[in-house]
């Protein structure tokens, strides 16, 4: 039986507590995000842990799932867009400076792993693409890669450092050689164009990635439950 434990983790970047649930004993850290202003539990509630929990119990892989911001964030209706993007900004330096390097330290790795599945997988590209020196295999499941819809009539450079469909078109290939990459997606997936759109942007760089498009599932939990263990088997 894997272990489980939750931790409130105190950043000082954002002077509060952010909640982190932590499965597994040892294995390799894959840092998880939940979807659109979903708990950190909600990958356990829905089951993506647990279609992965052979791994786990292996000691393959270990488990982070990361509380986000999505509340003060993108979703935060009667917010500013500069005051989203600022503290989205802020929550992008605690995965940087306190968080990343936490796990680092405990599970004495260089880089990590960092998954999602719709807007977690955002959360998962954005860090992945932004931080590539500490990430070294991204698996976004039905991801999106841009959030100016959610900052809108706002001309803030940090809303282009937070969209990987718009900076990554600048970027340096060499920088993500290393990187395992996973943009999965299906025929009836709602974020199909959008995964289309960033490994087109990923081929023109010569980024090596894997665009996986599987048949006759919806943007849903059962393909991120389908696709998951497959990822997590081919590269753990």
């Amino acid at each position: 039986m894997a272990s489980m434990q939750y931790i409130q983790y105190y950043s000082h970047t954002l002077e509060r507590n952010i909640n982190l649930e932590i499965t597994g004993h040892w294995g390799y850290p894959i840092l998880m995000f939940p979807s659109s202003y979903g708990s950190f539990t909600q990958n356990n509630d829905f089951g993506l842990n647990g279609s992965v929990m052979n791994f786990v119990e292996e000691g393959r892989i270990k488990l982070y799932n990361v509380e986000t911001l999505d509340g003060i964030t993108f979703y935060a209706e009667n917010m500013s867009s500069e005051v989203k993007i600022h503290n989205y900004e802020l929550y992008m330096q605690f995965l940087k400076n306190e968080l990343i390097p936490y796990i680092q330290q405990e599970c004495n790795t260089h880089r990590i792993a960092v998954a999602g599945v719709s807007f977690g997988g955002y959360h998962a590209g954005n860090t992945a693409f932004r931080f590539p020196d500490l990430v070294s295999h991204l698996f976004s499941m039905s991801g999106v890669f841009n959030i100016r819809n959610f900052v809108p009539l706002s001309d803030d450079m940090r809303i282009y450092f937070n969209c990987p469909d718009e900076f990554m078109q600048n970027e340096e290939g060499w920088k993500y050689q290393h990187m395992n990459i996973v943009l999965s997606t299906s025929d009836w997936d709602s974020c199909k164009p959008k995964n289309e759109h960033m490994a087109g942007i990923l081929q023109s760089k010569g980024i090596p990635y894997w665009y996986d498009e599987k048949k006759w599932i919806d943007h849903d939990w059962p393909l991120w439950k389908m696709v998951f263990p497959e990822y997590i088997g081919r590269y753990f």
